[in-house]
């Protein structure tokens, strides 16, 4: 085995890339990525009927969203299928594979009596030790000549040592009568060819680990090492399914989930690094290991993955954040923002980033900034702008109009007009408020008058003064 380390994400292009499947191809990433090695992806499309193109293009949007950049072009298993059927014809001639003959109605006729008698179902075939002379000129397929006795050994990265009774193992079909390989086979392949080092996948498919122990063994080949990590549960301790909320990782883009938080979120939901919590690329890159990743199922919890989200908006450079409002946004399927309001939106995000967890949350308190004249006021603005405090807004008017602009004359400003109403600050904060966004809860007055410049901000004000 090559000391360069070669990881693999084979999504099978039948459906929606699960977020379980998303962690797959981060802890996959992080791997290969940490130790300088390769990272290779695999559509395992020989399921013929189920696999869509659209599947397959919805994968890949998504792992390109979520940041998994992968190494040399995507593998399609499908198109391997020649190499696949090579390989069984390769084990039919080391004498590691046999042709059988058996129809299906007599394979179930072995099972019903097996079942009658009380023993096992697995099927043996008649056909195992057959003189190839007694063979008949009829459709066959090839299955795996496994061994009998004895016991296969999983020495699981994240498991440990698995053992499994080869008594409990049929011969498995590698080439089936038409010619086409089965999944078990096509994997084995697959990896061996793309020198796969470290297979690091669900522990579903810990079952499946046996058996294709087997194919590396009947090919002489080297096993890659296994790591079988743990299912993602929903927050009531069940297995993870759309009852849970968001699913398809497509659906967290759409709900304003930003990339990197996600990243963080997922490479911590099964894995620690002592008790770091909030980390960047870089150090999850350089920390992960499989020592680190836990048997027991992770639990999804959306309070904690919208609080490491929230850390991740306020540390991103504010470009790189209007890039991801704008894929927010598209997702989402709602409407682009207009040059006015980009400028707008980028010119308050250095305060309103630090206190929103979702991009919804952010566009959420930016809507100031988004909203155009007139604005439509809420019950509570409304009722801040009685008589007396559009007074005193048409009194403090003119006033702006000759600040310098600067957070500490405004304040100096708005202070003095208030102590001459006998007001605090914070009273006269509620029909600024008001009048300058349309709600009772926003970010700071003078921040909002900062950013929306002098000319916007009288025009506000004027327009509910009395």
């Amino acid at each position: 085995m090559t000391d360069k380390i070669v990881t693999r994400f084979a999504p099978s292009p039948t459906g929606y890339l699960h977020i379980g499947g998303a962690r797959t191809a981060l802890f996959n990433w992080l791997f290969a990525r940490g130790h300088g090695g390769t990272f290779l992806l695999r559509i395992e499309d020989t399921d013929r009927e189920r696999s869509t193109p659209e599947a397959t293009a919805a994968i890949l949007k998504g792992l390109d969203w979520l940041g998994l950049d992968h190494d040399g072009e995507v593998v399609s298993q499908f198109e391997r299928r020649d190499r696949h059927a090579e390989v069984a014809r390769e084990m039919l001639a080391r004498g590691r594979a046999y042709k059988c003959f058996a129809s299906q109605a007599e394979i179930e006729a072995f099972r019903e009596a097996a079942r009658a008698e009380g023993r096992s179902t697995l099927y043996q075939s008649p056909w195992r030790d057959a003189d190839p002379a007694s063979h008949p000129d009829a459709p066959y397929v090839i299955r795996l000549k496994a061994p009998r006795e004895g016991a296969t050994v999983i020495r699981d990265a994240v498991q440990g040592e698995v053992t499994v009774k080869n008594d409990q193992l049929d011969d498995m079909v590698c080439l089936r009568s038409d010619g086409t390989p089965t999944y078990m086979l096509a994997v084995v392949v697959d990896d061996h060819d793309m020198g796969v080092t470290h297979v690091i996948r669900g522990d579903d498919h810990l079952v499946n680990a046996a058996r294709q122990m087997q194919i590396y063994h009947a090919m002489d080949w080297d096993v890659p090492v296994f790591a079988h990590i743990p299912l993602i549960h929903g927050p009531d301790g069940k297995k993870l399914s759309k009852r849970h909320g968001a699913v398809g990782l497509e659906e967290y883009q759409a709900m304003g989930y930003p990339a990197s938080g996600l990243r963080n979120y997922l490479a911590r939901l099964g894995w620690s690094h002592g008790d770091d919590e909030f980390f960047t690329d870089a150090q999850a890159q350089a920390w992960f290991g499989l020592e680190g990743i836990g048997r027991a199922p992770a639990r999804l919890d959306f309070k904690k993955l919208e609080n490491i989200c929230g850390q991740h908006i306020a540390v991103t450079e504010d470009a790189d954040l209007m890039a991801q409002i704008a894929g927010y946004l598209a997702a989402a399927a709602l409407p682009p923002l207009s040059d006015a309001q980009a400028q707008g939106l980028c010119a308050a995000l250095p305060f309103l980033k630090g206190a929103a967890k979702t991009f919804p949350q952010l566009l959420e308190k930016a809507e100031f900034v988004l909203a155009s004249r007139p604005l439509a006021l809420d019950a509570k603005a409304a009722a801040a702008l009685d008589a007396v405090s559009r007074g005193i807004l048409k009194e403090l008017t003119p006033q702006l109009q000759n600040a310098s602009w600067t957070r500490e004359e405004l304040e100096a400003i708005v202070g003095q007009v208030a102590q001459a109403h006998g007001l605090g600050l914070g009273k006269l904060a509620a029909p600024l408020r008001a009048a300058l966004a349309g709600r009772s809860v926003t970010p700071s007055v003078f921040d909002m008058m900062i950013v929306l410049g002098r000319d916007e901000t009288v025009a506000r004000l004027s327009d509910q003064a009395a």
